[in-house]
């Protein structure tokens, strides 16, 4: 939205002249069920620095009734513009502030979202307030350093539940929930839940304390709630990080929601974290996905210590927040007493470092420690650097320091600055106190700078294959174009691991840790023995670089790479080769060969889905187009035969299921998922319930086998609130000018469609299988983008913007089209990036297929 954006510099000037005491907030939600907008009192006691003082306090409402500054009201009209409210000639001391407005609901997934259930008709809310729309609720002092209490008092329906950040209290007979004072937290993590939700609940018991745990989702999802595995994970998550961060859990209870039309994956209001009801699962899913969401959960209760009660000052300290969380999660999954996923650093080299691997190599590449000047900056910087690099930089840092040092500084961390604002070098202080190690050249090589190094081995070896010497080299590549700074070499802490193959399998026989620093680190250890058959960099997966293999570990892992006794360096390989592909040194159809040949030995299936995915994107960009079709049919042929070798009932034959339904292009091929969907075909113990259904009609919709009377069918068979989404996408799908034209008028000319709704049927609008049918919409997208940015909100500009760019029109001319609006247009620096971003996957698949196309001529 224009007119709602605030600088550091601006948050700095009003840090330093208030301090806020508390807020009370008195919100009439017993109109909910009908909508429209809603009453929002706000009281606001804080102090002033200084006598005569200028500043504002924040508001994005449909109008503004009263504003009354230490009991004299103050004009509306004149005071407040801009979703702010002006205070001037502010009186040293102690203020008191109320505002009275008219708040809106929201179907954005920004503020108090507003959603009603299909099955039973009932509207259920929720806040999401990061980064700044606690303001499009009450109004406050936006920004996090300025923390305070928070005292809501909500009047709702009757029979509905209200649920926040401090323990929910019994109603009135009228319908008023008045809960106590919240702890001195940040805005942002503030938080509502209004509705009739049912739950669940539980306690956690430890360190002679009894924190209440609650479960909430909608009725309609009961009857698929899992609520002992999740309250499994969590008091998993509880006794690992009470052990290590010696620090009791700092709120009076923990409620996990589940809620409806969340755009991320949850967020970590204080002790009421949202999660998107996704994760409650409706059909059969794989194990991977019960690892994922058990990471989120671990995820958000980290944040309870690390974010809700030490908070960064500003968000260039975001990284502080979500590479710990991110980090402890996994630690805790792989580390913790009886957990179900020991293998969880497996599943993050495979699929949170590509995510940084890739995010690192766009020209909007940031250091870490990203230079962050007003709120649109922090809306597009929850990114791959932001979680997964911090993150690795983070279990670099472990095993520099020791993981009981590393706690031992976060522990005292945490009792130095409870309850308040840090910034990095905070945190550097604490370390280096217990590691005894100097941070300060590590930061600024791993946090300060931005890029990604490339690890690759130097092996001589005399006639009788005996190593003669062996070495690191370091690589800095140049930063992408556009992107600031100069790269790096950095210093790297790694294990060298050294396999062979016996009888059939890799083992690995040595293993080498060392530091690598500068463009050449020579390896001793190795010199002297015979060549190992495999030779692997960055095993265990210490550091954050990309790894490459020379020609003679190459030539084995070709054949043998499915054959690794672990699962890490089988991950750390496919990630290598799917890197190498993206950067066109692997061409596509020789990835494809890979996966083809090791795939069938992959027993991790988050490693199976990973390779699932990778294939796709590399068969639908990066393959020479006069190939494509031919790498297409390989692959579909190969998916359909590993779907009916599979175990019956298993992950693996699940998720070739959804494999071979993505890409099912012969008549025959697709008569196999018309079976499926009427009973004429089936595969033992294969369970074609609701969500495998809609995979099947998706595809069978957009190569034009199902029609609007299909989809209809389907949604009646399920009619829900994920129905009508799958059933939107399925429509968006079908190959189809009139349904394309449809799609286009109600995503980016309307303005009405729901978060959920607009993200499934931006979706099922772009399909692999129709780029002539989509071509004439690049035109139409430069035209509109810049429009729709200034005109919607930041999700939903960025689900527009995101979603609907020609990536599939890979050519000289997409690009041109691309720079021609960024030299015309002068978009806002977040919508630059979010182009800038986009037009780079086109120059990549460009440079991929061409080298797909050099390696067939070879």
């Amino acid at each position: 939205m224009p007119g709602t954006n605030l600088t550091r510099e601006e948050a700095q000037q009003r840090a330093g002249l208030l301090a806020v005491d508390g807020y009370e907030i008195e919100l009439d939600l017993s109109g909910a069920q009908e909508g429209g907008t809603f009453a929002s009192r706000t009281k606001v006691v804080f102090d002033v620095a200084g006598e005569g003082g200028a500043s504002f306090i924040d508001l994005v409402a449909p109008s503004v009734r009263e504003v009354v500054l230490n009991g004299t009201p103050l004009d509306p009209a004149e005071v407040f513009a801009d979703s702010r409210i002006a205070l001037d000639a502010l009186p040293a001391g102690r203020n008191e502030l109320v505002v009275v407005a008219d708040c809106a609901y929201t179907n954005t997934g920004e503020g108090l979202h507003r959603f009603v259930d299909p099955v039973d008709k009932q509207a259920y809310l929720y806040t999401q307030f990061e980064v700044p729309d606690s303001r499009r609720v009450f109004a406050v002092f936006e920004q996090p350093d300025l923390k305070a209490t928070f005292t809501f008092t909500v009047k709702a329906p009757q029979g509905w539940t209200v649920v926040s950040n401090s323990p929910t209290p019994e109603p009135s007979a009228d319908g008023v929930w008045s809960f106590e004072p919240t702890p001195r937290i940040s805005s942002y993590i503030t938080a509502l839940i209004v509705g009739p939700y049912t739950s669940v609940h539980g306690s956690w018991e430890g360190n002679g304390r009894s924190v209440p745990l609650g479960i909430y989702c909608r009725p309609s999802l009961a009857e698929h709630l899992d609520a002992e595995a999740v309250f499994e994970v969590t008091r998993q998550g509880f006794d690992w990080f009470h052990e290590k961060f010696d620090y009791a859990y700092p709120f009076a209870k923990y409620d996990q929601l589940f809620v409806p039309e969340f755009n991320a994956g949850a967020m970590e209001n204080a002790g009421a974290v949202t999660i998107r009801d996704q994760y409650v699962f409706r059909s059969k899913v794989t194990d991977a996905a019960y690892e994922m969401r058990a990471e989120t959960i671990l995820h958000e209760l980290a944040h309870m210590w690390f974010g809700d009660l030490v908070t960064m000052e500003w968000w260039n300290d975001l990284w502080l927040n979500e590479s710990f969380a991110t980090y402890t999660s996994i630690a805790c999954q792989a580390h913790a007493e009886g957990s179900r996923w020991p293998h969880a650093w497996t599943t993050f080299a495979n699929t949170m470092k590509t995510w940084a691997y890739r995010q690192d190599q766009l020209p909007s590449t940031h250091p870490i420690m990203a230079e962050i000047n007003d709120l649109q900056d922090v809306q597009v910087n929850f990114d791959g650097i932001t979680y997964a690099k911090g993150a690795s930089v983070l279990k670099q840092l472990v095993s520099y320091v020791g993981m009981d040092e590393f706690f031992t500084g976060v522990q005292a961390y945490f009792k130095r600055h409870a309850w308040s604002n840090t910034r990095l070098t905070d945190l550097l202080t604490a370390l280096e106190e217990t590691s005894g190690r100097d941070l300060k050249a590590w930061s600024k090589a791993w946090l300060e700078t931005a890029g990604i190094n490339v690890l690759r081995p130097e092996i001589a070896v005399d006639g009788d294959g005996v190593v003669t010497s062996f070495a690191v080299r370091q690589e800095a590549p140049a930063l992408p174009a556009g992107a600031k700074g100069e790269p790096v070499l950095r210093p790297h802490r790694i294990a060298v691991g050294a396999y062979d193959l016996r009888d059939g399998v890799l083992v690995r026989t040595q293993r080498i840790e060392l530091d690598v620093d500068g463009e050449l680190t020579e390896v001793p250890a190795l010199a002297g023995a015979r060549r190992p058959d495999v030779v692997l960099l960055n095993d265990d997966d210490l550091s954050y670089a990309k790894i490459r293999l020379d020609e003679q570990s190459l030539a084995v892992v070709r054949d043998h790479v499915g054959d690794f006794t672990e699962s890490l360096p089988r991950a750390l390989i496919w990630a290598s080769a799917w890197d190498m592909t993206r950067d066109g040194e692997l061409a596509a159809r020789d990835y494809l060969e890979l996966v083809l040949h090791g795939i069938g030995k992959e027993t991790d299936i988050g490693v199976v889905q990973s390779l699932h995915r990778q294939v796709k994107l590399a068969l639908d960009l990066y393959a020479d187009p006069a190939w494509r079709e031919t790498g297409l049919a390989r692959w579909t042929a190969a998916a359909q035969e590993h779907l009916a070798a599979a175990a019956p009932g298993s992950d693996h034959q699940l998720a070739w299921a959804r494999a071979f339904a993505a890409t099912a292009r012969t008549p025959g091929q697709l008569d196999v998922l018309a079976g499926l969907l009427d009973g004429s075909a089936s595969y033992e113990g294969l369970a074609v319930d609701t969500d495998l259904r809609w995979a099947l009609l998706l595809r069978l919709a957009a190569t034009g086998r199902a029609d609007d009377k299909a989809i209809e069918a389907e949604l009646a068979r399920d009619a829900t609130s994920a129905g009508e989404q799958h059933a939107a996408a399925a429509r968006a799908a079908r190959p189809d000018a009139g349904a394309k034209a449809e799609v286009w008028a109600a995503v980016v000319e309307a303005d009405t469609l729901p978060n959920a709704m607009q993200e499934s049927v931006i979706g099922g609008f772009v399909q692999v299988d129709q780029r002539e049918l989509l071509a004439p919409y690049v035109e139409k997208y430069f035209a509109a983008i810049k429009r729709v940015w200034a005109e919607r909100s930041n999700e939903m500009g960025q689900q527009i913007v995101v979603g609907l760019y020609p990536a599939l029109q890979v050519s000289q001319a997409t690009l041109d089209a691309t720079d021609a609006w960024l030299a015309s247009a002068d978009p806002a620096p977040a919508l630059r990036r979010l182009v800038v971003e986009s037009r780079s996957g086109v120059e990549r698949a460009l440079k991929a297929q061409a080298a797909d196309a050099a390696a067939a001529a070879s």
